[in-house]
């Protein structure tokens, strides 16, 4: 990366109101350059909270904004460290390269920051404390949410038990109910079944009496028929007439006219008998 052969780039400079180097674009630093930009601005920083330390009288130990030079020390080293690592037009100038030295407000002011970093530490104690605070003051409202929940959770939790019970003690009351009606409902149908047994077997006795009757009656009755009706001969009529007739019939099939004096003889024989 720094080699003299590697192409130029432009490099632009962003500088503040003190003409302190703020903005690099164009080119990219390297760690060694980042942490001494880091220290600088630390330093910076250690030396501007501090009202109680006496001003400086050498020019060594100027403030940034009296002597820019001194102040913007960092940033021309930071050119250089640029220019040698992408060979860019400024860094071909060969101009040497100068570790700039601490001033001795550095020095000074790592001997005299003890106030300012005893506020900083206070500052940080301070924060860590309200952050403590805050967290026991979130951790007592979490646990006040959750005691809050597990109270109102509780009864809710002990009506539904109660309902509960409630529900399976009615159903054992139902159950005793439908079971006290269902031996209702069966004593019925027994009282019922030996009703109607008693009622059946009156109605077939009765039935059987009244055969009985009947029968006797019946009987009876022929008795005394038998005995006014006169006993008579129940010889045939004409047989020999009714067999000729028969024998008539069965020889002409075909012409039954022929038997018709048979059948006049017939009839004229029987007219007798019933007359006589």
């Amino acid at each position: 990366m720094g080699s003299t052969e590697s192409t130029a780039r432009k490099v632009s400079f962003g500088m503040d109101e003190e003409e302190r180097v703020r903005v690099l674009q164009g080119i990219r630093l390297s760690e060694d350059v980042v942490n001494r930009m880091k220290d600088s601005s630390a330093s910076s920083r250690v030396q501007q909270p501090s009202p109680a330390s006496p001003p400086p009288t050498s020019t060594s130990t100027s403030p940034p904004a009296a002597s820019p030079a001194h102040a913007s020390s960092p940033p021309p080293s930071l050119s250089h460290a640029s220019s040698f690592a992408f060979g860019s037009s400024e860094g071909k100038s060969k101009r040497p390269r100068t570790d700039p030295k601490p001033p001795k407000a550095e020095s000074q002011s790592s001997r005299q920051p003890s106030e300012a970093e005893e506020d900083l530490y206070r500052r940080y104690d301070q924060e860590q404390a309200m952050v403590q605070e805050e967290l026991l003051q979130l951790a007592k409202r979490e646990r006040e949410v959750a005691r809050e929940h597990l109270k109102s959770s509780l009864p809710r939790e002990k009506s539904g038990t109660n309902q509960e019970k409630q529900r399976s003690a009615q159903l054992h009351a139902d159950l005793d109910v439908w079971a006290k009606e269902l031996e209702g409902v069966e004593a019925e149908l027994r009282r019922r079944d030996i009703f109607y047994r008693e009622q059946l077997g009156r109605i077939e006795r009765k039935n059987a009496e009244m055969y009985k009757l009947s029968s006797q009656q019946f009987h009876e009755a022929a008795t005394r028929l038998e005995e006014t009706i006169k006993p008579r001969r129940v010889d045939p009529v004409c047989s020999g007439l009714q067999s000729q007739i028969l024998r008539c019939y069965r020889d002409n099939l075909q012409e039954v006219l022929k038997c018709s004096d048979l059948v006049k003889a017939y009839q004229h024989c029987v007219s007798t008998a019933q007359k006589g």
